[in-house]
């Protein structure tokens, strides 16, 4: 049984990237000024964050059915016999439904895993994901395998700017004027599927220190028990020169010197909803098999 997997580019896993890797990667759609674009095709992470700067009018967009069967049917070319897609969590986004939906068109060969994570922590599941199936599971074994374990990980995020989540009306007007007038920076957390606010601090050394000081928290608590080597931890964000995404990966790389981090960025569509220089980190356990 040859098993396949496929994810799209909310992992923050490219397209090109994933060809490296064995893994089939759907280009998520966004919308600048109603032009559609597809993420890592026609538009680059720079060129969003220049549109956000500039002010103009950004959204994400669910991958059209057509698009994903198209990519799926693909996979079946390739001489797949099935395959397991994952896409961002079902509490972000409808594509997991939407897939799901798809799938009973496919009875036997195509699975979908909801496996409740988005950006680094779903990178690490489609990683899990790919080493399960070289080690001879199949779709429905790791599907089950990537749901039992989907809070298995912790993500803490940092905004910028309030204006974004204005736009998209999260929060109200007069709460983002105030926010902006006191450098106030809201702390935003993933724990399982959902967007919560975690703390409100001000200014960005204080961002910094509170999510260090957070994630520094999960590994004395929630994953002592986890061996150090099938943890992982990671940066991420929206940050738009090299010197400031290599800031922020020093600076966690010192405060956890026992393990190896690495900075991805965040995908175009999640840049939509938070804006430029928006930074995060997490931590995953991952898969024994890798």
């Amino acid at each position: 049984m040859r098993t396949a997997i496929v994810t799209d580019t909310n992992s923050g896993i490219t397209v090109e990237s994933g060809k490296k890797a064995g893994i089939y990667v759907l280009p998520m759609p966004l919308l600048i000024e109603e032009a559609s674009y597809l993420e890592g095709v026609n538009i680059t992470n720079s060129q969003v964050y220049q549109a956000l700067r500039a002010d103009q009018n950004l959204s994400s967009s669910q991958p059209s059915p057509g698009d994903v069967m198209a990519l799926w049917d693909r996979v079946f070319d390739d001489g797949y016999d099935e395959l397991l897609y994952i896409p961002m969590s079902s509490a972000l986004s409808g594509s997991c439904h939407i897939a799901a939906q798809l799938a009973l068109d496919y009875p036997g060969k195509v699975y979908v895993a909801d496996n409740h994570r988005i950006s680094v922590t779903l990178m690490e599941s489609v990683y899990d994901a790919k080493a399960l199936a070289d080690n001879g599971k199949t779709a429905a074994e790791i599907k089950s395998y990537l749901e039992e374990t989907a809070y298995e990980a912790s993500i803490y995020l940092s905004v910028d700017s309030l204006k974004q989540l204005k736009k998209g009306g999260r929060i109200t007007p007069a709460a983002a004027a105030l926010g902006s007038i006191l450098n106030i920076k809201p702390l935003l957390t993933i724990q399982g599927e959902k967007l919560d606010l975690f703390a409100k601090v001000r200014g960005t050394k204080q961002s910094e220190k509170k999510m260090i000081e957070a994630l520094r928290d999960d590994l004395n608590t929630r994953f002592a028990n986890i061996p150090k080597n099938r943890l992982r931890v990671a940066t991420a964000g929206t940050l738009e020169t090299e010197e400031e995404a290599g800031h922020w990966l020093e600076l966690v790389q010192n405060a956890f010197p026992d393990y190896p981090v690495y900075y991805a960025p965040l995908s175009c569509s999640i840049a939509c909803h938070v804006g430029v220089n928006a930074a995060g980190i997490g931590v995953t356990v991952i898969a024994d098999c890798r």
